[in-house]
């Protein structure tokens, strides 16, 4: 009986446990089933934009093949060689037409695509656009096709910045930059790939996947901007646009031989480009040229510096483009460095630096040394802390429900980590690597809003500080190292450091651009054997991993002035380019 009686007792628990149990299964297939839905449904977005890009080249191809059989006479070769001062000069006066010029590029473009993987979609729009060009006959751009970003804003196109979330969701007007170009005759006529999220500086996403390096395919192109930086370095276009946050314009450039122009952020309108999250102050994007000379940036910026862009967004500055600066000839006084002090530069990045100053000397210009103000601290509490203020929540939001691109994987794995264990990592780490310690920690974010604040008055002390070095030094602009050799697959995730020599002179708000110097010499490979690193962490055997491989291939340096003095900047890129000629011709 006693038995009976603790049995009916235990009854009433045991039915509570039993529906428990059920309801933790119960919601355990719930989540799996929104999972499997989540991810079918990236899936078909995924195959739907894919087939939209497919849809578009095959429809390109076709209009091409249409042309070149009615017009069997037109020299595609012979205009592919042009600059884009030889180009426009010809579209102007009249000896080449628009037309001859757009098949030309298109045809380029379609074929390097298909080794490259360069391109998110042609701009079917731009066959309409050429029949109707002549109404901008006077532009400074008039004829002229002009690749952009996929985070460019065009009508009826997504911008989806590599993640799933923002497929499906076309854009309704042209973004400010687009219509400036359209209203100086260009053309814009291709979408190019970015990295997933954009905050990186390789060029790989799961929905248009790895961009390659048109000088060697077992590289990568750089990123965000690397659609851009494989398809200019390839030749499929003479001129496109930009982004940058970090070094997404300039790192391409380096890994792909050719030019790109970082200006001042607030000298051309963002208005109409797509980030991945929005409200980031402390480390600024901001749009930009890349062309595969320096006159071709210089005359980009002026066309975009016009009244109709000062209309379209009245937060911009209205500062027409100097002309008289970007032609001056007056001697500078130029800062220089080899080695930043956080990342050992390779040896065709430090050789290149030490090459243009003996070049610049000559030609009457004074170089003196220069090291950057307490860069080691600036890394993690400025720059990652001011990119990622939120311990980069608002980041893994936006890829939730994604599948993580290989060469994204590395960088985002410790952003996954909670706040505790990321503390917890840093401490235990600090004995074998300071710098991935202090990185780690800054993964963490701000905290507070009050720190927040206190982190922006930081940002503007150390701009307000650097100023004040320029000026102490009576330096007019600066002469440095910018990430190079283009690297071995699936290393820029592993080594978002090297992005040191570009990132700051964001989070400084000063102009930067990069010109194309150089190859790496069979020398530069015998010394990378010998490389050890400042620190010789694990970042540092993966940087000489990163760049080994490397002979031949393009090598860059970056030229920077302080904020406003873009002209000047681009002026001294055009010097540091003629010099480079005229010393190997």
């Amino acid at each position: 009986m006693e038995d009976v009686k603790f049995f009916l007792q235990d009854i009433e628990p045991r039915k509570a446990a039993l529906f428990t149990g059920a309801a933790c299964v119960v919601g355990s297939v719930v989540v799996l089933v929104q999972k499997v839905y989540k991810h079918r449904e990236a899936k078909a977005k995924i195959q739907k934009a894919q087939n939209r890009r497919t849809d578009s080249l095959q429809r390109a191809e076709h209009a091409v093949l249409q042309y070149k059989k009615s017009h069997p006479e037109n020299d595609s070769a012979l205009i592919l060689t042009l600059s884009l001062s030889e180009l426009t000069k010809k579209l102007q006066e009249g000896s080449l037409n628009p037309e001859e010029v757009f098949y030309s590029y298109m045809e380029k473009t379609l074929d390097l695509n298909g080794d490259l993987n360069c391109c998110t979609g042609i701009l079917l729009e731009s066959f309409d656009q050429l029949k109707t060009l002549d109404s901008n006959k006077k532009g400074l751009l008039y004829g002229v096709p002009v690749s952009i970003k996929e985070n460019y804003g065009y009508k009826n196109h997504d911008s989806s910045c590599g993640v799933i979330i923002n497929l499906d969701q076309p854009v309704q007007r042209d973004s400010v930059l687009v219509e400036v170009l359209k209203k100086q005759g260009a053309i814009p006529f291709v979408k190019t790939n970015v990295p997933q999220a954009l905050l990186s500086y390789d060029c790989g996403n799961p929905i248009y996947g790895q961009t390659l390096n048109p000088h060697n395919l077992n590289k990568t192109s750089g990123g965000s901007s690397g659609g851009e930086g494989a398809l200019i370095g390839g030749g499929g276009s003479l001129l496109g646009m930009g982004s940058d946050i970090g070094g997404s314009i300039r790192i391409p450039a380096s890994f792909c031989g050719i030019c790109g122009f970082k200006p001042t952020p607030g000298r051309l309108s963002l208005q109409g480009l797509s980030s991945i999250y929005r409200g980031q102050k402390s480390v600024p994007s901001c749009p930009g040229p890349m062309a595969r000379d320096v006159d071709s940036l210089a005359l980009c910026m002026q066309a975009l510096l016009c009244d109709h862009m000062f209309s379209l967004d009245p937060t911009v500055p209205p500062l027409p483009f100097n002309a008289q600066v970007y032609q001056s000839s007056k001697p500078l006084r130029i800062g220089y460095l080899e080695n930043d002090g956080y990342i050992q530069p390779s040896p065709s990045m430090a050789r290149s630096v030490r090459e243009v100053k003996a070049l610049l000397e000559a030609a009457g210009h004074t170089l003196v040394p220069y090291r950057h103000l307490n860069l080691n601290h600036i890394i993690c509490e400025l720059i990652v802390k001011g990119i990622l203020a939120d311990g980069a929540i608002t980041l893994l939001g936006k890829l939730e429900g994604n599948p993580v691109d290989p060469t994204l994987r590395s960088q985002i794995m410790p952003y996954c980590l909670p706040i505790w264990l990321k503390k917890t990592l840093s401490f235990l780490i600090r004995p074998f690597s300071i710098r991935a310690s202090d990185i780690l920690h800054s993964l963490c974010g701000v905290g507070s809003v009050q720190n927040l604040w206190k982190q922006h008055a930081a940002v503007e002390d150390y701009i307000k500080e650097t100023i004040a070095e320029w000026r102490k030094c009576k330096i007019d602009a600066l002469l440095c190292p910018v990430t190079g050799p283009a690297f071995n697959h699936l290393y820029c995730g592993k080594l978002t450091p090297a992005a040191s020599y570009t990132l700051l002179f964001n989070l400084l708000q000063f102009p930067a651009g990069v010109v194309t110097v150089s190859t790496v010499k069979a020398e530069d490979e015998e010394e990378l054997k010998h490389y050890k690193g400042i620190y010789q962490d694990q970042w540092d055997k993966d940087f000489k991993r990163a760049v080994s491989g490397a002979e031949g291939l393009p090598v860059a340096v970056q030229l920077v002035t302080l904020p406003w003095q873009d002209e000047l900047c681009l002026r001294l890129m055009k010097e540091v380019e003629q010099l480079v000629k005229q010393s190997t011709a």
